[in-house]
């Protein structure tokens, strides 16, 4: 996404409906293209209409940009295609407004609804009715429309109509690749778009997968995927976790993810940060109706890196709950079957070893006598190669490293700090104002207690 730009998103459906006379494969691949074919005629015609969300204006991208406002002309900077979209203050001043609006992370977005104009004028027939003995097989499914593109805010409404209208094309024509490379028999799987925001400067890509088919099977896929966008071969990029999340979208799930970035960096002298790199959910006391207070600090952290490594595609499994974190530690040989259900602390060792047993996720273990300079390489090198969060168990406490900062000119050391001992709201203020997200000090580490860390390593795939 670049600076000045403007995402517009396009959603949603299509009726996908042909008739198939036999079940012979290349007379339903040939069905099949032909009516996504006439899909292709059917975003091309003048009766589809855009909807402005959250506005009563309506475009039709077919008809030169024509729109019901009739202030916005097809010439138009997009850009003013905002100022119609009404919010929640719309009863407020245009400076109060215009105010929100610039603290707002959906300002730069543009929803659009994909809809047909079905009422057209003319002459009225009576209808047409066929019957036929012939046995035919009703192939019927919706295609869920997803387009997402990025335009200049100065670029006219008509143009921005002519590359949206293309987005739907070439959208249909990944989906027919889709349908037809994952066909059984005549069962058509469901083509869903996934967007994905990779590095530059491939940037803003939409991918095609069929639903019902997990990651694991769509290897394939994705390794053509990476070459062609020369995407490295160690990571994944371009799995299902990986898709972009709007910022108009709330988690369904309710967890905060990356409350880290609402923070400035450190005050130093030619400081550098190193980071966590890629998503996480704030897991901390009190959630999920267990009430952990008091000892259940590392089960926490440990639930926090589990969510980096499912919501970087790595797993697909759900972060585990403490009943399911005991009951891998007795499974691998660490605890007594006493354990299940008990208060009883975990640390370092014990995170690593279910993160190994869940997940098959390898870890390093670091010993630190006391919080200096002797850790802060290693802990720069992991985030700048693994990027992976790293709990630390010092004494009867556990945390959660997001990130290290340091100063070449004076010697200056910061640490990152989650932590799990929260027991409030997901409140974003409350968790950053007073700290339990946030930069610390030498004075975290207590300089008589003995820390074990656990690094967690990336798996190399894809």
């Amino acid at each position: 996404m670049v600076v000045g730009n403007i995402i517009l998103r396009l959603r949603g459906s299509l009726e996908f409906k042909c008739q198939l006379d036999s079940t012979d494969v290349p007379h339903v691949q040939k069905v099949i293209s032909r009516t996504f074919e006439a899909l292709g005629s059917q975003v091309k015609a003048e009766s589809l209409v855009l909807s402005l969300s959250s506005s009563p204006v309506f475009l039709w991208p077919n008809k030169g940009g024509h729109a019901t406002a009739g202030e916005i002309s097809p010439n138009r900077p997009c850009k003013d295609l905002q100022q119609l979209i009404q919010t929640d203050d719309q009863e407020s001043s245009r400076k109060k407004s215009a105010k929100k609006d610039k603290n707002n992370p959906t300002a730069g977005i543009i929803n659009l609804t994909l809809m047909t104009e079905v009422t057209e004028p003319g002459v009225l027939s009576a209808p047409t009715l066929l019957r036929g003995s012939k046995k035919h097989h009703l192939l019927q499914t919706t295609l869920p429309m997803d387009c997402v593109v990025s335009v200049l805010s100065s670029e006219s409404i008509s143009v921005v109509c002519g590359t949206l209208v293309g987005a739907l094309c070439s959208q249909l024509g990944d989906m027919e690749k889709v349908a037809l490379r994952h066909m059984k028999g005549t069962a058509l799987l469901i083509p869903q778009p996934f967007h994905f925001l990779l590095p530059a400067p491939v940037g803003l890509v939409t991918v095609v997968y069929p639903a019902g088919v997990p990651d694991s099977q769509l290897e394939t896929q994705r390794k053509e995927l990476h070459s062609l966008f020369e995407l490295p071969d160690d990571r994944p990029y371009l799995r299902r976790a990986n898709a972009l999340h709007f910022p108009d979208e709330p988690y369904k799930d309710g967890y905060l993810r990356n409350p880290h970035v609402h923070l400035n960096h450190p005050a130093l002298e030619n400081g550098k940060p190193y980071l966590v790199q890629g998503v996480y959910s704030y897991h901390h006391y009190m959630q999920d109706r267990v009430d952990d207070n008091g000892w259940g600090c590392a089960y926490r952290s440990l639930q926090t890196i589990c969510s980096w490594f499912q919501q970087q595609g790595y797993v697909e499994r759900a972060v585990p709950s403490h009943k399911e974190i005991q009951q891998a530690l007795v499974e691998v040989g660490d605890k007594q079957g006493s354990f299940l259900g008990s208060r009883q602390w975990i640390g370092s060792i014990e995170v690593a070893a279910v993160l190994d047993q869940l997940l098959g996720v390898t870890s390093k273990i670091m010993f630190v006598s006391q919080g200096n300079a002797e850790c802060f390489r290693e802990l720069a090198n992991h985030f700048l190669s693994e990027g992976t969060p790293i709990m630390i168990g010092g004494g009867v406490l556990a945390h959660t490293i997001l990130g290290v900062a340091w100063s070449e000119t004076t010697g200056q050391i910061r640490y990152l700090i989650l932590d799990p001992h929260y027991t409030g709201a997901e409140d974003l203020q409350v968790i950053t104002d007073k700290g339990w997200c946030g930069w610390k000090g030498p004075e975290f580490w207590d300089q008589n207690a003995y820390y074990n860390l656990c690094l967690p390593q990336r798996p190399k795939t894809i």
